[in-house]
């Protein structure tokens, strides 16, 4: 096929394109590198022997996405392209309603006048809000505690809307729990700019000496070590679920949502120090107060995505432990594949 991948330069976007590629499919990206860099697309090709077509540019821009889908017989896009940072998008809510609303709306638009109507859409865990019932299954309560949850929420009603009034549609919602690692080559993997917000970026930054320790918030859940529970995922794994996506739902004209995650819940000490031994290396923390809206465990029921898309998570936290600091070793001198 050839896939449309909005945000492929990004964290989850680029193995997302280096499975397309490997699996045969033809690959055109567009990204404005707002959270990502150029280099990317090269250590795509060292990886795959081949890179994908990469357009430079926002996916709100009508102009360029019809010149693209007028260049290119596109058979189906995966939707990547939104702003991803829970706190900043607290504090800076109107950018991630313009953002991430529009580029979903916009990219819509354009693939109706193409009748090009296969979409993989990237939601996140956080659409479930302050579910306590473990482990969460697609039809639990849905609600946000933040701008970027309230996003995807929109997000998957605007798809859910857009499928009622046109029912050629086929569209995969997939909702991610805790992505981390990176390619087991150490070329691309997950580098945020500045003190990283998610847990396994701030791990690497403290065992490479660039911050002194982490903070882990609480301690006093009622967990087997009394911090908190999550749902952590193998980049990969992920990546090679919305493989799994598109290929069972292209031209069934149905929308469907799907947990992606491993099933399994690690606590933040359990990463910690399994980041620590399988790397050798000293990982300082320090408990400190809880923080508000976090809940003891979160994580997925996936037997729905190993039904349905014969998918499932087949990476370990060691692997997830040891690919995230190989990544980071090697890319010490220079970061890409944000």
């Amino acid at each position: 096929m050839k896939v449309f991948v909005t945000g492929g330069c990004g964290y989850i976007g680029s193995h997302t394109v280096v499975e397309l590629l490997n699996h045969g499919d033809e690959v055109i990206v567009i990204d404005d590198f707002s959270n990502s860099k150029p280099d990317v697309l090269d250590k795509i090709q060292t990886i795959c022997g081949k890179k994908p077509i990469c357009y430079e540019g926002n996916v709100c821009d009508k102009v360029l996405l019809r010149s693209i889908f007028e260049k290119h017989d596109i058979d189906a896009a995966i939707d990547f392209a939104a702003f991803k940072a829970v706190g900043e998008s607290v504090e800076q809510p109107l950018k991630y309603y313009q953002n991430n609303m529009n580029c979903l709306m916009t990219l819509c638009e354009i693939m109706q006048e193409y009748s090009c109507k296969n979409l993989v859409f990237s939601s996140s865990a956080t659409v479930y809000g302050g579910v306590e019932t473990m482990p969460i299954v697609e039809d639990s309560p849905l609600s946000t505690t933040n701008p970027y949850g309230t996003t995807k929420l929109w997000g998957e009603q605007v798809l859910q809307d857009l499928h009622h009034a046109d029912p050629s549609w086929s569209i995969a919602i997939l909702r991610y729990f805790n992505p981390i690692g990176a390619h087991v080559s150490g070329l691309i993997g997950e580098s945020p700019n500045g003190i990283p917000n998610n847990i396994m970026p701030y791990i690497c930054k403290v065992a490479m000496k660039e911050l002194p320790q982490v903070n882990v918030f609480g301690n006093d859940y009622p967990t087997i070590d009394g911090t908190g529970v999550r749902d952590y995922i193998h980049v990969v794994d992920l990546a090679v679920g919305h493989i799994a996506a598109l290929n069972a739902i292209c031209n069934t004209q149905t929308i469907d949502v799907f947990n992606l995650g491993t099933g399994k819940g690690y606590s933040v000490l359990e990463l910690i120090q399994t980041f620590a031994k399988v790397n050798n290396i000293d990982v300082p923390y320090t408990i400190v107060d809880r923080r508000p809206g976090d809940i003891a465990e979160c994580y997925a029921n996936t037997d729905k995505a190993n039904r349905e898309l014969h998918w499932k998570a087949e990476k370990g936290i060691t692997e997830m432990c040891e690919d995230a600091y190989r990544f980071v070793k090697q890319s010490s001198s220079s970061t890409f594949g944000m």
